[in-house]
């Protein structure tokens, strides 16, 4: 009985210092970024950041906190697989492009230089690369060992969270990243989007066919969050992994195949004249 009482209340407050402390010295360090550093980085009469820039950021930074604090961490660290899957969609597909499409060009050259770091990023940013790295470590990342080991080890825990964030940003650097000398065609981010939503269909097939607990942590709680199943929380992990996952990435590539291709379509059979005519 004893060995409940940590867990009598699920929503229960639980205060993240550390989160609190991540995000505030990420928000300083952007803001004198910007208003100390970036006005020497660009050239007169141009912009430091744009709207757009300032708009994704801090989208980024809610994700972050919102992911990493109560009560999306402790529930999903605590009792539920399901919003621990919410936690790491968050953290890989929502977040990371956000923080790219929030970082200038200027930025990330003055962080990395034109150097040795400049051309490990260049390496690592590779689309094969990029893309195998992130979906070896999303497969690491739900083998049952390692979970069970996470949730009762908070080094381990931020440590996987850690490069699931980095390798995300990798994955996405080739789409939606500062440095244009990165990014593949209009087809090739299609084709390469469309493919990281393959790879999570093998755990998620897992998580929704398996019976009994997949993860013992989760099979072992007192008590049930939304009086959710050990079998039905696996099986909504696999829906948010697979479903959730590959909508969002879908409605990327459509998005993406609308304004490359549809554009010139609409050009090429538009019955509007243009210029003058002349008899």
């Amino acid at each position: 009985m004893l060995a409940a009482v940590p867990f009598a209340d699920p929503w229960r407050f639980q205060a993240n210092v550390e989160v609190y402390l991540l995000v505030a010295f990420l928000i300083g360090a952007y803001v004198y970024m910007v208003r100390v550093i970036g006005p020497g980085a660009v050239a007169s009469g141009t912009p430091v950041v744009t709207r757009r820039n300032v708009i994704c950021f801090c989208g980024a930074m809610m994700l972050l906190f919102a992911a990493s604090t109560w009560p999306i961490h402790q529930i999903g660290e605590e009792y539920l697989y399901s919003v621990h899957m919410l936690q790491h969609m968050m953290l890989s597909y929502l977040m990371p492009p956000l923080v790219l499409l929030a970082t200038p060009e200027w930025l990330l050259r003055v962080l990395v230089g034109n150097g040795r770091a400049y051309r490990a990023v260049c390496f690592a940013a590779r689309p094969v690369i990029a893309g195998i790295a992130f979906n070896v470590i999303v497969m690491v990342t739900h083998i049952p060992g390692v979970v069970n080991a996470s949730t009762t080890n908070g080094a381990l825990h931020y440590a996987l969270h850690l490069l699931v964030v980095l390798s995300a940003v990798l994955m996405w650097m080739p789409v939606v990243g500062p440095f244009k000398e990165l990014h593949m065609g209009y087809a090739g981010k299609m084709i390469y989007l469309f493919l990281q939503s393959v790879v999570p269909t093998v755990p998620a097939a897992w998580l929704t066919f398996a019976e009994g607990a997949v993860y013992s942590h989760y099979g072992n709680q007192p008590v049930r969050v939304w009086g959710l199943s050990v079998t039905n929380d696996q099986q909504l992990a696999g829906a948010i992994m697979k479903l959730a996952g590959g909508m969002y990435l879908w409605s990327i590539v459509i998005f993406m195949f609308f304004r490359r291709f549809a554009r010139g379509w609409r050009e090429e059979n538009t019955y509007r004249r243009v210029g003058n005519v002349t008899s």
